[in-house]
């Protein structure tokens, strides 16, 4: 599954003109969705499949995803590894420090319901116990073409979100 080629694949352009006509929006949103700058989370060993999948075998810079090292900067919360009571607090901050929109993938079974320690009072049951989880990627850990296909789901996910944000714009 390729990324949507966006407003700009799909606008009328003026020959010879070199203007491109589509609504802003769309624009914005295609933008928005093909320039994911995540946050990452790192705990355990699936933050060595998210480093693989950074590197260049999978490189993610071609679908517009830079790994960014400050919330403010963020637009994506990637959480990978086992959450302890203690990391909760922080992870919550991380989240709340992030501009809207934003959101949060949790990859990996650790992240997503405590993984083999799941029976440990310290560790989290779910990030989604802490924060809002947009997108779920299991495994343990994950390979990185599991992460790329999340990235994928997640840029769907908002292309669904930034449509139905122009219906209810739409004039009737």
């Amino acid at each position: 599954m390729r990324p949507d080629p966006g407003p700009l694949g799909r606008a009328a352009a003026i020959p010879g003109a070199g203007i491109v006509l589509g609504k802003l929006e769309e624009v914005k949103s295609w933008a928005r969705e093909s320039s994911l700058w995540p946050l990452t989370f790192g705990l355990s060993c699936c933050a060595i499949e998210m480093m693989a999948t950074a590197a260049s075998r999978y490189d993610l810079d071609r679908f517009g995803v830079m790994f960014r090292a400050s919330p403010r900067q963020s637009d994506v919360l990637l959480i990978s590894g086992w959450v302890t009571a203690k990391m909760a607090p922080l992870v919550r901050r991380l989240y709340e420090q992030m501009p809207e929109p934003k959101y949060v993938i949790a990859m990996g079974n650790c992240a997503i319901a405590g993984g083999p320690w799941r029976d440990c009072e310290a560790v989290v049951k779910g990030v989604d116990k802490i924060v809002p989880v947009d997108i779920y990627i299991p495994g343990c850990p994950p390979r990185p073409e599991a992460l790329i296909d999340g990235i994928f789901r997640l840029q769907e996910k908002m292309r669904e979100e930034s449509k139905q944000v122009w219906r209810k714009r739409a004039p009737e």
